[in-house]
């Protein structure tokens, strides 16, 4: 469900998408709150939303009064977390609660962060006691999709017009012949460069939505373009966009630090092309010379008098105008650097990193835009002409904590619908065996997928099938509710028994997916001494491995499913393994629903049934 923009009705389409919005955030503000209220720093470290303990290695006036505070995390280095570029975060002290100073992530690395705080000194408390970092909640990326619906429900605009249903989407023919893509790959090409307002590249799994992608960028600078944004909702798919277009000679600036930043992919960032600017020395001196000036004011400790209080003062001007200087200049180094640049790449929050803020641009890209919450994707939007989206919107929808469902609806999929002359399907796979491909094919594809020569008849083995359901009928694998989650313990030691029997090549990648945490924990102790990757869906979605076993859990007399009814989550899973796919589930549960009796007849018609009761 959602609504057609048209001016005068009494709720618009971007008043009704504020108000989603709205609730939201309200969901994701109460679930932070719950999960962080009253908790000491190590349980906050073990959820990811902490730092601690850390040590303060260094500190450096940057902009205005600001100063920048760089940490690194001492101990715990191996505990992931969620801490990102532009994340709200508190720098505390663990002797007292009330020792807090709110800043903002302006770098993050694997083990060193920097802060920037708005203080000209840390205060006395940040040199004793144990030290660390909170991650606050993320109001910044909810005021910038709010900002971004109000300005959109302010403007007029043909994009506008198009996205939201009140006018028909224009292209004009265009020609792209490149025999290193496939004919629709090609066509898809040709239908970005000839677009008006918009243009959707439609990849299902496997198909070379990414390949795709870069020549139809490549292209269009090569036509004209001065300047391109290409954005994604998460830094992962950024970074390999990134990469990808590096490669192919396009000169990209990578906005915005990921957190795990490979050697390649630092040298696209501002911050490392600024360190090699031919200006950047006079900069460095400059900000030197200011820090040395407020070294000499802090000398000024309590208990001084008038000409003292004076002399520290002027200390403290000269420092911030000598600041000021500096930051002239690399303003201007950040904009030389920008103006020559061909494509530029950052998240969809990103899109208004500061550096690039004000910049319009003809041309706005969103890639994985099947997973981008729609009052997101409205923030870079607003920066463009035209739109090109591409992605699947038959694969995992965005996640959404609130009840209101309607926003796990993407602008691709509303896209799809109102605009279905913009989409090109690229159809030609090579990931997947075409039995493993078959069954999301005709479910999701309309029979319209083919597998290339190269992998259509590949397997591991002559001995191994590509497709395998292996029905757990009346063995009396009953599922069992384990908090929140549903758990099959009979479901996993069978898994690891067929693997261990199966003696797969010792360099076979192998994937066990489960859609409920508590059977992935499950999974994870009994296969604890082999080299299976074991994860829910979510966790291998644009993954791929030779071999995939597919946990469905749920076992039970009444029919529920549960998670199992979402069937894009299935899709996912379904469509990762190359060379061989085991899915492991009760019919006498799934097969009351109609999906699944299709999945189980499939598997016999290719000869790819078998029960426990076989083993």
């Amino acid at each position: 469900m959602f609504f057609i923009y048209h001016c005068g009705t009494s709720m618009s389409y971007f008043k009704e998408l504020l108000k989603l919005l709205s609730a939201e955030r309200a969901a994701d503000e109460a679930q932070f709150e719950t999960i962080t209220k009253g908790t000491g720093a190590a349980h906050r470290r073990s959820l990811g939303l902490c730092w601690y303990p850390i040590v303060i290695r260094n500190t450096e006036p940057t902009r205005g009064d600001y100063l920048s505070v760089e940490v690194e995390r001492t101990t715990h280095k191996e505990i992931t977390h969620q801490i990102r570029f532009g994340s709200s975060v508190a720098l505390f002290s663990n002797h007292d609660s009330a020792d807090r100073i709110n800043g903002t992530v302006t770098y993050i690395g694997s083990d060193r962060m920097r802060i920037t705080v708005l203080t000209e000194e840390l205060p006395d408390w940040s040199r004793n006691g144990k030290l660390g970092v909170d991650l606050l909640f993320d109001s910044h990326s909810y005021s910038e999709m709010e900002a971004a619906l109000k300005l959109a429900d302010k403007t007029e605009s043909d994009l506008i017009s198009v996205l939201t249903g009140a006018a028909e989407a224009v292209s004009i023919p265009a020609k792209y012949l490149d025999n290193a893509l496939n004919q629709s790959q090609q066509h898809a090409v040709a239908n970005v460069l000839g677009a008006k307002q918009l243009a959707i590249i439609h990849g299902p799994p496997g198909t070379g939505k990414t390949t795709t992608l870069v020549a139809a960028i490549k292209a269009m600078i090569q036509r004209g373009e001065p300047q391109i944004l290409v954005v994604a909702p998460s830094n992962t798919a950024v970074d390999l966009l990134s990469e990808k277009l590096d490669a192919v000679g396009l000169n990209v600036l990578r906005i915005g630090n990921p957190v795990r930043v490979s050697s390649r992919l630092q040298r696209l960032t501002l911050e490392s092309r600024m360190a090699e600017h031919s200006q950047m020395k006079d900069a460095k001196k400059l900000k030197k010379n200011a820090s040395e000036f407020k070294n000499m004011a802090h000398k000024y400790k309590r208990n001084f008098g008038k000409a003292e209080r004076e002399q520290r003062k002027a200390l403290f001007n000269e420092a911030h105008k000598i600041t000021r200087d500096a930051t002239a200049i690399e303003d201007f180094i950040a904009e030389d650097i920008i103006i020559k640049t061909q494509v530029i790449t950052a998240t969809l929050v990103g899109a208004n990193h500061y550096t690039v803020k004000n910049l319009k641009y003809n041309t706005v890209i969103i890639d994985e835009a099947g997973q981008a919450l729609e009052p997101a994707a409205w923030i870079p939007i607003l920066k463009a002409n035209r739109l090109i989206m591409a992605g699947d919107h038959l694969q995992l929808p965005p996640t959404v904590k609130s009840s209101q469902r309607e926003l796990a609806v993407t602008l691709l999929e509303k896209c799809v619908n109102l605009q279905p002359q913009t989409v090109t399907l690229l159809n030609e796979q090579y990931r997947m065996n075409s039995a493993i491909m078959g069954f999301s094919s005709l479910k999701f594809y309309n029979n319209k997928l083919t597998a290339h020569p190269s992998v259509a008849n590949r397997v591991l083995t002559d001995k191994h099938k590509p497709f395998t359901f292996i029905d757990t009928a009346g063995a009396g694998y009953e599922e069992q509710s384990e908090g929140t989650s549903i758990a099959n313990h009979e479901e996993a030691a069978f898994i690891a028994k067929h693997i261990t029997s199966m003696n797969y090549p010792a360099n076979t990648s192998l994937a066990v997916i489960a859609p409920y945490k508590e059977q992935v924990n499950l999974l994870k102790k009994v296969l604890v001494d082999t080299n299976a990757d074991v994860n829910t869906v979510d966790g291998f979605q644009g993954q791929e491995r030779d071999v995939v076993y597919i946990s469905l859990t749920r076992s039970n007399n009444d029919g529920s499913i549960g998670f199992l009814s979402d069937y894009r989550r299935i899709n996912v899973a379904l469509t990762r393994a190359k060379l061989k796919l085991v899915i492991i589930g009760d019919s006498a549960t799934l097969a009351q629903t109609p999906f699944y009796a299709e999945l189980i007849s499939y598997a016999e018609n290719i000869d790819g049934y078998e029960s426990v009761w076989d083993y």
